[in-house]
């Protein structure tokens, strides 16, 4: 005899993704965002600190 036919609803199921889309948490909103530097500004930092040049 043939088991029953299992259904998808019957399936045993894991933890749910975990909030793919969920908004950012206070943390990450918290995290500063970096500032690149155009070239003129690197090259005056890079001047005003002699121990970082190469």
């Amino acid at each position: 005899m043939k088991p029953p036919i299992k259904r998808l609803s019957d399936l045993k199921g894991g933890t749910p993704p975990a909030g793919v889309y969920a908004p950012p948490t206070p943390k990450v909103s918290r995290q500063k965002k970096a500032k690149v530097l155009t070239a003129a500004e690197r090259a005056a930092f890079l001047a005003s600190r002699p121990d970082l040049k190469p």
